[in-house]
């Protein structure tokens, strides 16, 4: 696959949601069927050979990306969602927030000791979100292969929280300084 020009497609929008924060908008490089499928592809590319069985996904950006990559890898998708979105029993893993914590869910039949899994999201800031599906899928016995993400804030340091919770790989497609 040719080299694909992802950051410059990725819109800055300063001061958002505050003054000082510069917003990395991710919705112009997803609008464009090329910038789409390019995402899509290099992080499933990425993975190809790493025998996903199942792709686990956050709410909600976590469902733009995950569900199109377990698609491309023949692998199933597991929605992990906010308290109460799901209509069954679930697993639940709680996390810190900057101000609290909060909490993410998968049905407790959405993975097994068989699966190898990798958690695709558009984005890592600090790691705690990705450190709390980690926690989820260790829960259930299964096999953690990988985190995909389109973009990670290096200046967060967030592999630095993951590694204390795993050694899966971590995959980022634009680093952000």
């Amino acid at each position: 696959m040719a080299a694909y020009d992802f950051e410059g497609h990725i819109t800055d929008i300063p001061d958002y949601p505050e003054p000082g924060v510069i917003f990395k908008d991710i919705t112009t490089l997803l609008k464009e069927p090329e910038g789409f499928k390019a995402t899509i592809d290099a992080i499933a590319d990425h993975f190809k050979n790493a025998g996903i069985t199942k792709v686990v996904g956050a709410e909600a950006r976590g469902f733009m990306i995950g569900a199109p990559v377990a698609y491309s890898l023949g692998a199933g998708f597991v929605p992990a969602r906010k308290p109460g979105k799901l209509p069954r029993e679930v697993r639940s893993e709680s996390y810190e927030l900057e101000y609290g914590t909060d909490s993410l869910e998968i049905h407790t039949d959405a993975l097994d000791e068989n699966d190898v899994v990798l958690i695709v999201d558009d984005l890592v800031a600090t790691g705690g979100t990705a450190v709390a599906q980690a926690h989820l899928i260790e829960q259930f016995g299964a096999k953690l292969a990988g985190m995909g993400f389109l973009m990670e804030l290096d200046f967060l340091n967030p592999c630095e929280a993951i590694a204390k919770a795993t050694d899966a790989e971590v995959f980022a497609l634009v680093h952000v300084d």
